[in-house]
């Protein structure tokens, strides 16, 4: 039916969510309820908006726009916020062209709204509304506070484009503008809006280093050492604009898990791996981020033959403890990947080029037998990692290590030793107990590392077999 004032009501209606061609671009219906007397809707429905679709994108600010004549055209604005757009008297037509950097760059959706109709519009998404009737009133829901310093983030686009050639149904000659407005770029022109930030701590790592390789390419991603962020120094959280950022990627760890065992080193474990784990915990919370926490199979005690994401805790030492309480901290947060790994081979001191020096050394070395796993190696766990974030895989727990039949240390080793020309009877397979005799302030170990990799390659992620990723790693250091 129609109110006098024009306004469509149909309650018959239901809430719908369709897509666009824009990525990430959503259209809502909505059910309008009315009579003589005018009418009503839900604008905003968290709960049944998200089970549909919606992104849950948290929004902080209101703002309505009023426009008292037909014609009025505003646009186009990219803004580094999403917005969640709809009417609250008369009608408009709208045109979205995405000024994101990415292969959609310049696809073009147009559309008109009225009471019955929302948009979703991502950040790095111009848009652009031209009222069809007087007094046209607009308002829109966005998830980050309007600052005067943010308007240097916008990306703008000339209303009159002839690439993306919008059918302005009153054309811009006749159109109220502002004169901003009228002399924005050509797409041609336009730098295209960078995605927000991928912060990457504890950049100098094994890991660290494998995520500057795999992100070296990308502008937009940032890598900070221990040395320029430290994540157990409460202080230094205050100092970072953390709107700006999309992804934290924590990559910092203490993992001496030997030294873990003594007074000074379980405080260090503590602090450095669970409370740090807090603090970014409630800062992705507060802003909306992605947290990428790197979690280990030493929370689990080894008791099962192969430990899946569902695993309840059982840490033996003090550095597993300090990474379980660390894997609660962020599990509590809706936007987060805990990756659980194991044995990591990067660019540092690690048991494979410990092993490769002793081969080339001739070297003939006691090595335990009867602790089993599989090697992770960092250049894999970096592209694990990136696959989750850039697939938009479920959030939640996945482990991630390399691929194969498991080994014990000692199998690992006199592969290594065979691989670089030495013989594998070089290698003397002695048990846990034995290879630790005597030595101080020993950290329990798990006897069964072996990590279930059945989630991580569901979301398309397959690990190479730890045996071509070790021969690989090999020939680039001979």
């Amino acid at each position: 039916m129609h109110l006098d004032d024009g306004t469509t009501v149909n309650s018959a209606k239901t809430l719908n969510l369709s897509r666009t061609p824009i990525p990430g671009m959503l259209v809502l219906d909505l059910p309008v309820y009315g009579d003589g007397r005018g009418w009503f809707k839900e604008n905003w429905q968290r709960e049944k908006m998200v089970q549909l679709g919606l992104p849950d994108f948290r929004p902080v600010q209101n703002n309505v726009s009023f426009n008292s004549k037909a014609g009025t055209t505003r646009g186009i604005h990219a803004e580094p916020w999403d917005k969640f757009v709809s009417v609250a008297s008369g009608r408009f037509f709208g045109a979205w062209v995405d000024l994101r950097a990415g292969d959609s760059f310049g696809t073009v959706f147009t559309a008109e709204i009225d009471a019955s109709r929302a948009v979703f519009v991502p950040r790095g998404v111009g848009n652009a509304f031209q009222t069809l009737e007087d007094c046209t009133a607009y308002t829109y829901l966005v998830n980050d506070h309007w600052s005067a310093g943010a308007q240097g983030e916008y990306t703008f686009l000339n209303l009159s484009d002839e690439q993306c050639a919008i059918p302005w149904p009153i054309p811009l000659s006749e159109a109220e503008m502002s004169a901003k407005d009228r002399h924005h770029p050509a797409l041609g022109n336009v730098k295209p809006m960078e995605p927000r930030k991928v912060l990457v701590l504890g950049a100098n790592g094994q890991l660290g280093r494998a995520l500057r390789k795999v992100y070296a390419e990308l502008p937009w991603v940032e890598f900070a050492s221990h040395q320029e962020f430290d994540v157990a120094d409460k202080s230094a959280y205050s100092r970072k604009d953390w709107r700006r950022y999309g992804v934290v990627i924590n990559a910092a760890a203490y993992t001496a898990v030997d030294a873990a065992e003594t007074a000074e080193g379980r405080a260090a474990a503590w602090r450095i791996n669970a409370q740090a784990a807090g603090y970014l915990a409630r800062i992705a919370e507060d802003h909306g981020i992605t947290l990428v926490h790197i979690s280990t199979d030493y929370v689990f005690d080894g008791s099962r033959e192969r430990h899946d994401e569902n695993e309840e805790f059982s840490p033996l030492s003090v550095y597993g403890q300090s990474k379980a309480a660390a894997d609660v901290s962020v599990a509590t947060i809706p936007r987060h990947y805990i990756v659980r790994t194991s044995w990591v081979v990067g660019d540092g001191n690690n048991f494979v080029r410990t092993m490769a020096s002793l081969a080339m050394r001739g070297v003939k070395p006691d090595v335990v037998d009867d602790q089993v796993g599989r090697l992770t190696f960092a250049d894999d766990l970096a592209r694990g990692i990136k696959h989750l974030i850039d697939s938009r895989a479920p959030y939640g727990t996945y482990n991630v290590s390399n691929d194969g039949p498991p080994m014990s240390w000692a199998e690992i080793a006199s592969t290594v030793y065979e691989k670089l020309g030495a013989s594998r009877n070089d290698v003397r397979g002695v048990s846990t107990e034995e290879y630790f005799s005597g030595k101080p302030n020993v950290a329990p170990r798990p006897r069964s590392s072996v990590l279930d990799l059945a989630r991580i390659i569901s979301v398309g992620y397959r690990p190479r077999h730890q045996i071509e990723a070790l021969s690989e790693y090999l020939s680039s250091r001979s």
